[in-house]
């Protein structure tokens, strides 16, 4: 995994139609393939409890989900490489601790004991200190290191790459946080979650060891995948839910995967045949849940994820040539979705997977004082500017939009209409000042909580964010940045391809006429 510089918005009208960009302009050309996903048996019928160490994110999360007829992308199969498939607890997965609310706090290091982690939320290097740490802690002994820890009192799940032990002090070369009771996937703002290259967290959609002999047919969940480079896209490196992507990709990948992909094997796909039970399990999962492709591996044409310590001893006996050869069909059989009649969220209820409207504006900086005598500081936890109490006014300034997302299909799209919101306590106020080129579009001076502005994104956009103090008490701030209407141009383009993707579902032998939350 290398950590990437994100690389663009939707509002949810059209894109309702067609989904997340995984039908991008390149979909109307390919072969697809529409399917019918069989109906979870009765024994799965009760739901797991949600956003819990167990079974980490909301029901609502696309972990969580499962599509209802999806259509499959037959243009594109995963590649041969040096090895054959996996499903992997071992070096490069992870191991997924439980924090007691007795744990005691630890500090973490950054590389070669600096003080300091890189933090990427953060937009650099910041102290990190976990208010619980479990003694277990046991990284992958890959070089990734991967180690989630996950912390009940805050149901948040901490994540490390290139985590050890080093001279008695934890080290690690990166740090990121995820709400569990969330999607489990970044937004444009807070865009780095987790470890992996995808910015998730290494325990999102990891096989548990629970649940390997839990005696039902398939797991709850969406699985966690990485391809190597022969089957990852240099051109279209990251799709949504993926806010990043190896920062490498554009130069070394050579497939036509993104990541960020769902994967998943088709319903007609027979897995009444596999003699080894564990992955049977596994297959049915990929045919009704799939895997999201999170990372990217070194010659292995696609490595499922298992917590490390666990095993689904699918070669217990020494190399079995039946398990190689039915993941050498399973890799010659899973295609890409691009879309699906209906989705189902973790309840059985309908869902709308829509790429959501999500706030585009951090507020990470970097920040410099203009006036005052307190400084304001960004809070990772709260997405906020944060100043102490101070009788007097200070004045904080971050030029040149560093707080616009670089998401790809996060940012503002030129004629559409934004919509800016402040969120606030103790008095503190936010004033942005917008450009366009060399001209000034508007100043909205300085703001309080519940303001709201809308105005069309114009072209060469950048603004100057100012975040001003209350007075006498610990005060906060920061806005949000949402798309409210489409540009003519995207919602004339996404029209277009929701038309495409409809014509698809309907030469479907099991289309029912219901579209319902096609993405």
């Amino acid at each position: 995994m290398f950590l990437n510089n994100p690389l663009s918005v939707s509002a949810r009208q059209l894109t309702k139609m067609i989904g997340w960009s995984v039908l991008s302009a390149c979909a109307l050309s390919l072969n697809v393939q529409a399917q019918t996903t069989t109906t979870p048996p009765v024994s799965m019928s009760t739901p797991p409890a949600f956003a819990t160490y167990t079974n980490p994110f909301a029901a609502q999360s696309l972990w969580n989900v499962r599509p209802v007829n999806p259509v499959l992308d037959t243009s594109f199969t995963i590649p041969t490489s040096s090895y054959y498939p996996e499903i992997n607890s071992g070096a490069y997965s992870t191991g997924f601790f439980l924090a007691k609310d007795t744990d005691l706090p630890m500090k973490i290091y950054g590389q070669g004991g600096a003080n300091l982690v890189n933090n990427p939320d953060a937009g650099g290097s910041t102290e990190v200190t976990l208010p619980r740490w479990p003694a277990n802690t046991l990284p992958a002994t890959g070089s990734d290191g991967h180690a989630d820890i996950y912390d009940p009192v805050t149901n948040v799940i901490h994540s490390f790459w290139q985590l050890k032990k080093v001279n008695g002090k934890w080290q690690a070369a990166l740090y990121a946080w995820s709400p569990a009771n969330d999607t489990g996937w970044g937004t444009p703002a807070h865009f780095y979650l987790g470890a992996r290259a995808t910015g998730v967290a290494a325990s999102a959609g990891l096989i548990r060891a629970q649940e390997i002999n839990d005696g039902l047919p398939m797991y709850r969940h969406a699985l966690a995948m990485s391809l190597t480079y022969n089957a990852l896209s240099a051109t279209e490196p990251y799709v949504y839910p993926a806010t990043s992507a190896d920062n490498d990709a554009a130069k070394t990948n050579t497939g036509k995967i993104p990541q960020g992909a769902l994967m998943m094997l088709p319903a007609n796909y027979d897995t009444s045949k596999i003699s080894n039970l564990a992955l049977r399990k596994v297959a049915e999962t990929l045919k009704n849940y799939g895997a999201y492709v999170v990372d990217r591996n070194v010659g292995t044409p696609f490595v499922i994820y298992v917590e490390t310590g666990s095993t689904l001893g699918l070669h217990a006996k020494g190399w079995d040539n039946n398990v190689a050869a039915e993941l050498d069909r399973m890799r010659q059989n899973m295609r890409r979705v691009i879309g699906a009649q209906s989705w189902q969220d973790g309840n059985g209820k309908a869902f709308d997977a829509a790429q959501p409207n999500l706030n585009a504006l951090s507020m990470r900086g970097p920040w410099i004082k203009n006036s005052g005598t307190v400084t304001g500081t960004y809070d990772t936890w709260s997405q906020s500017m944060v100043f102490p109490a101070s009788p007097t006014k200070s004045v904080m300034q971050n030029g040149n939009s560093t707080g616009l997302s670089k998401v790809k299909w996060g940012a503002p799209v030129v004629g559409s209409t934004q919509q800016l919101k402040v969120i606030s306590t103790g008095g503190a106020t936010l004033r942005m000042a917008l450009y366009s080129g060399g001209t000034m579009v508007f100043d909205t001076g300085n703001q309080n909580n519940g303001y709201i502005k809308r105005f069309v994104w114009p072209a060469g956009a950048w603004f100057v964010l100012y975040t001003t103090n209350g007075t006498n008490q610990v005060s906060s701030v920061r806005g949000e940045l949402v798309t409210v209407q489409l540009a003519p141009a995207t919602a004339a383009a996404n029209a277009a391809k929701a038309a495409t993707l409809k014509t698809l579902l309907e030469a479907s032998p099991t289309y029912t006429g219901a579209r319902t939350g096609v993405r």
